[in-house]
């Protein structure tokens, strides 16, 4: 498209300014900063645009409220109605950065920072798209939207989830939604895998330190823990393979993360020059990430882990325990035969010059909102960036792949919303 194609400079501009808005999520900051100025951005591109705070979900407060914008711009007589959306927020820097986090940085030929690739540069390139298709096809039929959301890293409960519930995202109102996550300009991305969060506390009784025979160590029992998923739940997960397109391979068997381990005292302040107390500690907790299968049930998943643990309470003496679910995802998956699935693919295929790669993502992302809260089936993730980049230190986008999944998302909306035989004159 000859008009998008003058619009590189704008676009590396678009990502720079999103990337310098520190949108940091824990705690959710700098929500409103920059859905005022996407606001101001879509109204300068005749879109209708909503402020919507989503009161009462987790985190929102006076402090840190959560903030999405929701832009909708007519098209000259009825038609579908295509939505793209993309989360604002971005998470914590980490360490291991040879660039400005926020810096926005172009260096040859890419833009460096967090949340580049994941995912404000799918957002400009949607943005861009957006503009150029309207350059050139201002009597479209139907609708176009853009949304950007809070809150996807942490569930997404204060963005999509929220504004599903609304019926932003009903089939009456909408009926075509890509999500520009970073899975690469030639894949299309059908859904995800299912998640549960859950912490598992063990119990001990607290003692002095030089005579621990005389309390209870709960550490030692949660080591019994980690010992009965190392030598029975992992090899189990490993050996379960799924039909599902999941990238890259690994993701292809059910998996678990050990987030995080707690027990004892807590650990001094940084700079403290205090020496621990002589205790035996009474309990220790860790928060566990378990991804699994659409061939696996959440029920199953659950069980499982209850299971071996039953199991340590009946063989291991004074062992106790207490699971508390923190969340879950059920697997979504869109048909590759849906209509905004077919379209992304002959676009890519039109666009690059190759064939469309159908993928499963290994996390999930705010499809699961829109599927099951939406009851809105014809969605797909499709955007620039590599997603191994996300959440790593100098995270970057490529501008020319902004650019190609730019040119993609154009081609797609000339053919959603423009009559046949005017479809080729948009690429």
């Amino acid at each position: 498209m000859t008009n998008l194609r003058t619009r590189e400079r704008d676009l590396i501009a678009l990502t720079q300014d999103l990337i310098r808005i520190p949108t940091l999520n824990p705690p959710g900051e700098n929500y409103r900063a920059i859905c005022d100025y996407l606001d101001q951005r879509l109204r300068r591109m005749g879109f209708a645009t909503e402020m919507i705070r989503a009161h009462d979900t987790p985190g929102d407060c006076d402090e840190y409220p959560r903030w999405n914008v929701v832009a909708r711009r007519e098209g000259r007589r009825a038609g579908d109605c295509v939505h793209f959306t993309s989360h604002i927020d971005v998470v914590e820097v980490g360490a291991g950065w040879t660039f400005d986090p926020f810096g926005g940085e172009l260096h040859d030929g890419k833009i460096y920072g967090r949340g580049a690739c994941d995912m404000k540069g799918g957002l400009a390139a949607s943005i861009i798209a957006v503009e150029a298709f309207l350059g050139v096809c201002p009597d479209f039929a139907g609708a176009i939207e853009i949304s950007g959301t809070a809150d996807e890293e942490s569930g997404g409960y204060g963005g999509v989830a929220y504004l599903a519930e609304k019926g932003y995202f009903s089939p009456q109102k909408v009926q075509h939604v890509i999500i520009p996550e970073p899975l690469q300009k030639d894949r299309v991305c059908l859904g995800h895998r299912g998640g549960w969060w859950a912490e598992i506390e063990t119990f001990g009784e607290i003692a002095h330190g030089s005579m621990p025979f005389l309390g209870d160590c709960a550490i030692r029992h949660m080591g019994a823990v980690l010992d009965v998923f190392e030598d029975k739940l992992f090899p189990a997960m490993a050996l379960r393979r799924t039909d599902m397109p999941v990238v890259p391979e690994g993701a292809r068997s059910s998996t678990m993360n050990i987030n995080s381990i707690h027990g004892g005292q807590r650990e001094t302040p940084a700079g403290s020059t205090a020496l621990p107390s002589h205790c035996v500690p009474d309990s220790c907790r860790i928060v566990i990430d378990r991804r699994y299968l659409v061939e696996e049930s959440l029920d199953g998943v659950r069980d499982e882990i209850a299971g071996l643990l039953d199991g340590l309470k009946r063989d291991r003496p004074k062992f106790d325990y207490a699971m508390r679910e923190l969340n879950h995802v059920i697997p979504s998956m869109t048909d590759r035969d849906a209509p905004v699935a077919r379209t992304v693919a002959a676009a890519i295929a039109q666009v690059l010059g190759k064939p469309a790669e159908f993928v499963a993502s290994p996390g999930s992302y705010d499809q699961k909102h829109i599927d099951r809260i939406g009851k809105l089936k014809n969605c797909v993730a499709y955007g620039p960036g590599l997603l191994e980049l996300a959440h790593k230190p100098d995270e970057y986008v490529g501008v020319a792949d902004m650019m190609d999944s730019a040119a993609v998302m154009a081609q797609s909306l000339a053919t959603l919303l423009l009559p046949g035989p005017k479809n080729g004159e948009t690429t």
